[in-house]
């Protein structure tokens, strides 16, 4: 199966649409082709469909019999890509760093193209007497120290 062909197909399903992105695709062995798109205000089942459509159709099953599977990133996907982060600034991340060193669990406040900004609150021991008050406490994160990070959905 031609790979180049494939991207270019999926390229150009994408570009009619300027809020959808591409957030990886890949091809197995069976030639199962995985889509995974990613939209600015969400991807609709409309436009999965014609996304499939565009690839399915310019495609030879003649030539080799393939599977197609296109699928928007879901609330359990991590995110992989800065426009992804941005998508999600006000919400809650679950972060991991490559080095395993902390998890962070705090409000996405800023993500541009290197790093993002999360902001939590802790309850800290008073630097003077007894008790413990609220602190704000901000981290910013580089893209390549992120191990993994999602969304988490409170009720």
């Amino acid at each position: 199966m031609n790979q180049e062909l494939v991207k270019q197909l999926i390229e150009e399903a994408i570009s009619e649409n300027p809020t959808l992105f591409l957030v990886d695709w890949k091809i197995s062995p069976d030639y199962s082709i995985e889509i995974l798109v990613d939209g600015d205000e969400g991807v609709s089942i409309d436009e999965i469909v014609r996304i499939s459509r565009h690839v399915e159709h310019n495609l030879d099953r003649e030539e080799a019999d393939f599977s197609l599977n296109v699928s928007s990133a879901g609330v359990g996907n991590p995110l992989l890509l800065p426009r992804q982060f941005r998508k999600n600034i006000g919400r809650t991340l679950k972060v991991t760093k490559t080095d395993g060193s902390k998890e962070f669990e705090g409000e996405l406040i800023l993500a541009d193209e290197e790093s993002i900004v999360l902001k939590w609150s802790v309850r800290e021991p008073k630097p003077v007497g007894k008790g413990k008050h609220t602190v704000e406490k901000e981290e910013k994160i580089r893209y390549t120290d992120i191990k993994k990070a999602i969304v988490k959905i409170t009720f």
